[in-house]
Formats: C-alpha cells, sequence, structure tokens
C-alpha cells in the first residue's frame, strides 16, 4: 500500500526492453533508496513495481511485464524520463493523503494547463466509465500522487473531465510541472467512493431491472447522472 504523497522524482538510467518485458533501471533522488532490498515494491508513476536488482548505490531495477507495458505509459519511457516514486508505506505511518494500491485502473490525458498567479491547474479528460467515480471535493490518484477533485463534470457519453489545483511544493516534488497537454498519466480510482457507486448502482439495477438503462438514457438527455441524483438522495 502507498499513501498518495510522492516523495521524490527518478530518472530513467537505461532500459532493456526485450518482447513483451522492459527492465528500467531508475536512478533516486538522495536518501530515497535507504535499506532499500531486493523485492520491496515502489510506486512508480502510480504503477507498484518490484525491485529486482540493486547494480548500484542510488539504483534500483525493475522488470515490467507484457501486460502493464499494454496498460500504462512505461512503455514509452526514455533515457531520462521522470517518474513520481514513493516506498511503500509502513506500518503506523502518517497517510497524509490517501491509500494507494498501485494498480492503475485507465489512463486520462491532459486536456488543458492553467498558470493562475501561484497556482498550477491541471484539467485531465477521462473516458467512459470511469467519471462516475469521479466527484468534487474527493480524492483521486494521478501518476501516484493522492490529489483533490477541485471540479468535474460528466457527459452524456459517461466521459467527462475533472481539474486538481497544484501548489508549488507538488510541483517541486513530482513531475506535473514538466506535463504538457496530451500527455497521459495514470489514473487509479479512490476505492471506497467507486465501492459506493457501485452498490447504489446494483441496488437501482436490483429495484428497477430492465427499466433501468431506459432511465438512464432518458436522464442522460437533460444532462443527469442517475447514480450520482441517487448519492445525493441517500
Amino acid at each position: 500500500m502507498f499513501t498518495g504523497i510522492v516523495q521524490g522524482v527518478a530518472r530513467v538510467e537505461s532500459i532493456e526492453a526485450r518482447e513483451g518485458l522492459h527492465t528500467l533501471h531508475l536512478k533516486f533522488p538522495q536518501g530515497f533508496d535507504a535499506e532499500l532490498a531486493i523485492g520491496a515494491s515502489v510506486s512508480c508513476d502510480g504503477v507498484c513495481l518490484t525491485v529486482t536488482e540493486r547494480p548500484a548505490p542510488g539504483v534500483a531495477s525493475f522488470d515490467v511485464m507484457a501486460q502493464t507495458l499494454r496498460l500504462t505509459t512505461l512503455g514509452g519511457l526514455m533515457v531520462g524520463s521522470g517518474l513520481n516514486v514513493e516506498r511503500a508505506a509502513k506500518e503506523g505511518v502518517e497517510i497524509g493523503g490517501h491509500p494507494l494500491s498501485g494498480h492503475v485502473d485507465v489512463s486520462a490525458r491532459i486536456a488543458e494547463i492553467r498558470r493562475p498567479d501561484n497556482n498550477h491547474v491541471i484539467r485531465f479528460a477521462l473516458p467512459a466509465p470511469w467519471m462516475r467515480y469521479v466527484f468534487a471535493k474527493g480524492y483521486i490518484g494521478v501518476n501516484g500522487c493522492s490529489l483533490t477533485v477541485a471540479e468535474a463534470r460528466r457527459e452524456r457519453d459517461g466521459s467527462g473531465w475533472f481539474e486538481v489545483w497544484l501548489i508549488p511544493e507538488t510541483l517541486r516534488m513530482t513531475t506535473f510541472g514538466d506535463k504538457t497537454v496530451g500527455d497521459a498519466v495514470h489514473i487509479e480510482i479512490e476505492r471506497s467512493t467507486q465501492v459506493v457507486v457501485d452498490t447504489v448502482r446494483d441496488a437501482l439495477d436490483e429495484k428497477l431491472g430492465p427499466l433501468l438503462p431506459v432511465l438512464e438514457a432518458i436522464a442522460a438527455e437533460r444532462g443527469i447522472d442517475i447514480t450520482q441524483l441517487a448519492l445525493s438522495k441517500s
């Protein structure tokens, strides 16, 4: 488990690319790898990877299998690429963000970046059906960083967007300041929100049965999310 509080930025030192398997050699910020053993878990841009080798001080190797390469952006890394990294949480550690598993649900794209005075606002475009789990003031994991959703909007097709506001400290400790419009990021949905939303949807389906898709279609035409409506009434 991880806390979503990024501890620094690692850089890709080299990549061994084989068919269906990439081995990443990452250079960590000073002090990050203290007592980091083979077999330990590290969140790399929100993807939980296992240390396979320690070839040099400050460096660790990770094997990335075919499925992870297919589902994430790790297959597109180059030498010098930066990744948000966090060590696995220890028992009794303060959770300053929210619990993250290191299992990516989906990728989102950066749709817009704004820079008002002393702030940095990023809007992410999220495909259906994942927007049903994103609410303003809720938590979300983006490239391994626990962030608070400032605003969110769902479209009729189930897709949508959400925005986060980043303070200078977050920009200093992560790679978000280097991101540009169109870049892909890893999204991990906050699990308790997902459980609540899915439970409500299952209850509606149980009660309404075949009527649910019809009602959802009618509601969507009017810009209404039935699940969100049910949650607001509960």
